[in-house]
């Protein structure tokens, strides 16, 4: 039976992660989450971990009291969390943190040289090539876990994966197109009740908005240049409402390659989990008789300019898409709290890039954390004077 450390288990990749944990047959030996909620202090007392983490150092203090007997909670903050994701008697570590904060235990768990199934896709946008060439090195294993990179990583399968550019023409990643693709108004007028209602998928907050402002499928193209040594130039992001066809790959004979099913995450965690093996999931089989249509349409970069903003960050390279994350974690945050509109998430990540000098060398892990910081720095103050300037 398989060990499994389930970091972020609380979110919707980790309670669709027990879910098909639960229908392996696996044992779960360390669960993880933000804070101490009722959702959390279940998940614990259903499933009896060997481990808990809570991020929160408040919550960590209360929860001391109601764990089950055999549960060893482990220290708050970014220290608990790395020890629980290269613990030596776990088989696989399922990383979905939200944000830039799963960056040290992504560290910890390849130099452990782990099976890591990857929802957290912020780190590989910081520095994805030196997370790459790190794993190498420890001989770890990286599947991601989000629908779109997973359909690409099926897709792949077979290939060189030490040269997928020399076979690989361009790569198609769809978006759903997020709250507000189809809609007409004033988007600087949009509340975050409003930008948090997805179409299609339910997610965390900060990935939400994301799909909202379209930044989260400029993320994608970052991570996905990353994880397949591909340039952004191509990677063609194709707005897909029916969230049916979760990305696919031209060659360059001409052929497509695309992967679909219905949409539940459900199935990339179970894919990321057991690689190479299948096994059933607990996924509906698709039935293509009850599919009206598949339509694709061309993202509108004037509108939505996150997503422009990350193709230029990933076009220059260096510690550019750092500072674009890093800025967006930011304002998206402020956009939440009510204290930036929706239209200022684009403004606050485009004005600290501008601050940003780099080079394109590829950052060190230790300098992808410096421009992290530096930046959040920035678009905190600028997001302060936008604010200024409104009243």
């Amino acid at each position: 039976m398989k060990k499994i450390v389930i970091l972020g288990s609380t979110g919707s990749i980790g309670r669709n992660a027990l879910k098909t944990v639960g229908n392996l047959g696996w044992n779960v030996l360390a669960l993880a989450a933000k804070n101490n909620d009722a959702g959390f202090i279940g998940q614990v007392r259903s499933h009896r971990p060997k481990y808990a983490a809570v991020f929160d150092h408040d919550a960590h203090a209360e929860l001391k009291g109601v764990l089950p007997r055999g549960t060893r909670l482990l220290a708050p903050g970014v220290e608990g969390l790395t020890e629980m994701a290269s613990l030596a008697e776990a088989d696989v570590v399922l990383n979905s943190i939200s944000g830039s904060v799963g960056f040290a235990p992504l560290v910890a768990s390849i130099r452990a040289s782990k099976h890591i199934a990857l929802a957290n896709k912020e780190p590989m946008v910081m520095a994805g090539e030196a997370l790459m060439l790190e794993a190498a090195r420890w001989q770890a294993k990286i599947i991601p876990v989000d629908s779109e990179p997973s359909a690409i990583f099926q897709c792949l399968q077979g290939l060189n994966d030490k040269d997928y550019g020399a076979s690989v023409s361009r790569i198609f990643l769809t978006a759903s197109g997020g709250a507000f693709y189809r809609y007409k108004g004033d988007l600087s007028k949009v509340t975050p009740a409003r930008a948090l209602k997805h179409p299609t998928w339910k997610m965390g907050p900060k990935i939400t908005v994301d799909c909202a402002t379209l930044m989260n499928k400029g993320l994608e193209t970052i991570e996905i240049k990353n994880f397949f040594s591909l340039p952004v130039s191509r990677i063609q992001v194709l707005i897909h409402p029916q969230s049916v066809m979760h990305s696919g790959v031209e060659f360059k004979d001409g052929s497509v390659l695309a992967q679909l099913s219905w949409p539940d995450m459900k199935l990339p965690i179970q894919y990321a989990l057991t690689y190479p093996e299948r096994v059933k999931s607990l996924v509906a089989p698709m039935n293509f008789f009850k599919l009206k249509s598949l339509d694709f349409l061309e993202p509108d970069f004037r509108r939505f300019p996150c997503l422009k903003l990350a193709y230029e960050a990933g076009r220059l390279g260096g510690s550019y898409p750092a500072v674009l994350n890093a800025a967006n974690e930011v304002a998206v945050d402020r956009f939440l709290k009510g204290a930036a509109l929706f239209t200022d998430i684009s403004v606050i990540t485009e004005k600290t890039l501008v601050l940003h000098h780099s080079d394109r060398r590829p950052p060190t892990l230790a300098e992808a954390v410096e421009v992290d910081q530096w930046a959040r720095i920035k678009a905190a103050e600028i997001a302060v004077q936008l604010r200024k300037k409104r009243k």
